[in-house]
């Protein structure tokens, strides 16, 4: 079941105008939530903050605004099914809200981690302050990967600096200290992210945005990925033609940091 413009829908399919921008042009934007207790109001499901992403980018794009009211109606209903949501907006302002559950191996990968691999500069996010329809890129560096056997993939920039996983911001470990891209890199400024900084410093951890070049990943003891789904995500190897580095995946730093997720 999903619900679309202010109605619950109980099909796999969905109808859209055969000139809808969104389905033309990939033209939507949308923000994935996870529910905690089952509550749109848990902590820990951060809702204003992925209200706040979608009217940002209604007002950065010119979308008409949508329903708030119905966008939460149809949310508030849907989490009796779904402990993942994925809220769609269409230029127009029809609203379009998917469920699913929590990947069954999640817990499996928090703990050993996951092998990534560097995806070529040419593929990169579109629009990346924004959560935009067109993931053309990093579904397809995504794709490549698991056809390898490998569960993600790190997007770059032309120096082959890391900016960010197909679907997550990236942390990395080294002397005491936590480092994550800068926004100015061109990554999402991903709720799960801003989240984490702004607990790491409230608790006097160290935690420095800067750019993740070629040399700093290589003094990495651990790295890992976030996003609102998968929380904080260890990743233990990165394989690629030019390089293979191995991180631990059960440092200590990791476990401080998914303190913020207990607190």
């Amino acid at each position: 079941m999903h619900w679309y413009k202010g109605k619950l829908i109980e099909s796999e399919t969905i109808q859209l105008p055969i000139n809808e921008p969104g389905l033309l042009f990939g033209a939507t934007i949308f923000t994935t939530l996870r529910v905690y207790e089952n509550s749109l109001d848990s902590r820990l499901t951060h809702w204003q903050a992925h209200h706040q992403r979608l009217v940002s980018s209604v007002e950065t794009f010119g979308f008409q605004q949508p329903s708030w009211q119905n966008i939460r109606r149809g949310a508030e209903f849907l989490i009796n099914h779904y402990s993942v949501l994925r809220i769609t907006l269409f230029p127009d302002g029809s609203e379009w809200i998917i469920g699913r559950l929590i990947p069954k191996d999640l817990a499996e990968k928090q703990k050993y981690g996951v092998n990534v691999t560097i995806a070529s500069t040419e593929q990169y996010r579109s629009l990346p302050a924004h959560k935009t329809g067109n993931y053309l890129a990093p579904w397809l560096v995504k794709r490549n990967a698991w056809k390898k056997n490998i569960q993600e993939a790190i997007l770059t920039d032309a120096a082959r600096n890391w900016l960010e996983t197909t679907t997550g911001n990236l942390w990395g470990w080294h002397d005491g200290c936590w480092f994550t891209p800068p926004l100015s890199t061109g990554i999402l400024p991903g709720i799960m992210r801003e989240q984490l900084i702004n607990w790491l410093r409230k608790h006097q951890y160290q935690v420095k945005e800067q750019p993740f070049t070629p040399q700093l990943v290589e003094r990495f003891t651990a790295l890992a990925y976030s996003n609102s789904v998968v929380e904080i995500l260890p990743i233990h190897q990165v394989i690629d033609s030019m390089v293979k580095l191995q991180y631990d995946p059960r440092h200590y730093s990791l476990k401080e940091l998914q303190r913020y997720l207990l607190a």
